[in-house]
């Protein structure tokens, strides 16, 4: 697969820093290998509270978890691209 047929999903709250820190390198990356991404705030889905409440930010490349608090830029890349 190429990285554009990817999806990533951000999961993450209001007032969260690490979301904040998380947003910037989704966003880098995505751009520039041209990968669609989103944004969903847990804080609109009890599911979601549940499921991913201490390990916000979360990553998930086309619905699978991939990484939780941080993001780490180049495990990133390399996942979209394998």
């Amino acid at each position: 697969m190429a990285p554009r047929d990817h999806t990533i999903t951000l999961l993450g709250k209001p007032g969260c820093h690490l979301c904040d820190d998380a947003r910037a390198v989704v966003r880098r990356v995505a751009d520039e290998l041209g990968v669609p991404w989103e944004e969903r705030d847990i804080t609109a889905s009890e599911q979601d509270q549940a499921a991913y409440w201490e390990m916000i930010p979360v990553t998930l490349i086309d619905g699978v978890q991939h990484d939780f608090w941080r993001v780490d830029e180049s495990r990133l890349r390399t996942a979209l691209s394998a």
